[in-house]
């Protein structure tokens, strides 16, 4: 049987995004208000090689501005408002550095980094990543995640001291219970939360791993996933996973 008085992480997934713009210093700032036990944010590259906090491989949706990441430098991006879009009230708020995420917060509460380079998974975004941790001295206070084997496996390499964990869905996504799934991850994996049955998770804690699920905004889903023992939820509501959770 789990544990079912273990209670699990409640991760802020891009920050409290059901009440302010994903990605930004306002979303992570208000998640740790509301009692989130951490931020989960995406990390990628742009034009002149700083490590910026944005989910998608453009601009578009998220600001008031067009373009790939990848081709605009930082400068270019500190221009775009990546608060207007999502309500007047935070208009002016910017794409952040992970660099600035790190320094302000890194200290403050526990942080998921996503390394979303998977238009360009030969970047050097690893490289990029482990440096601003080692500069910001925040090793104890992050873990990694992504999609991407090789990403996930450079990233390990260049810190093995940081637990990092597979991200896993469907399809071509479901592999992380393989063989190699397990080597590239063997203390985390972040199942998406379909995935993440009461035996999924107790079979992971058998093998030493934990388990965050993503991303779970269903209040039956959250309390089922606290039920059945899983380590930590990633989540648009942190108020609500937060309710749920500390109501049992």
């Amino acid at each position: 049987m789990a544990d079912q008085n273990r209670k699990p992480l409640i991760l802020a997934h891009r920050g409290a995004c059901s009440y302010a713009p994903e990605n930004t210093m306002a979303a992570f700032r208000l998640a740790i208000e509301q009692g989130a036990d951490g931020i989960e944010l995406d990390a990628k590259l742009c034009a002149d090689d700083n490590v910026v906090v944005i989910h998608d491989s453009t601009v578009d949706r998220t600001t008031d501005g067009t373009g790939r990441v990848s081709e605009l430098t930082f400068a270019e991006l500190q221009k775009l408002d990546a608060g207007v879009q999502y309500a007047p009230k935070y208009a002016g708020e910017k794409i952040p550095k992970l660099e600035q995420v790190l320094t302000a917060l890194g200290h403050k509460t526990f942080i998921n980094i996503e390394l979303t380079s998977y238009a360009s998974p030969g970047d050097d975004l690893p490289e990029k990543t482990a440096e601003l941790v080692k500069k910001t001295g925040t090793e104890k206070s992050v873990i990694f995640s992504s999609f991407h084997p090789s990403v996930l496996g450079r990233i390990r390499t260049l810190m093995p001291e940081v637990p990092a964990g597979l991200l896993t869905g469907e399809g071509w996504m479901a592999w992380g219970n393989t063989f190699l799934g397990r080597h590239l991850s063997p203390h985390l994996i972040h199942p998406h939360y379909t995935k993440t049955t009461r035996v999924f998770i107790e079979k992971a804690h058998r093998e030493g791993r934990r388990v965050n699920t993503w991303t779970v905004d269903d209040p039956r889903e959250i309390l089922r996933l606290v039920l059945d023992g899983v380590d930590g939820i990633i989540t648009d509501d942190p108020l609500l996973a937060l309710r749920i959770r500390d109501g049992l």
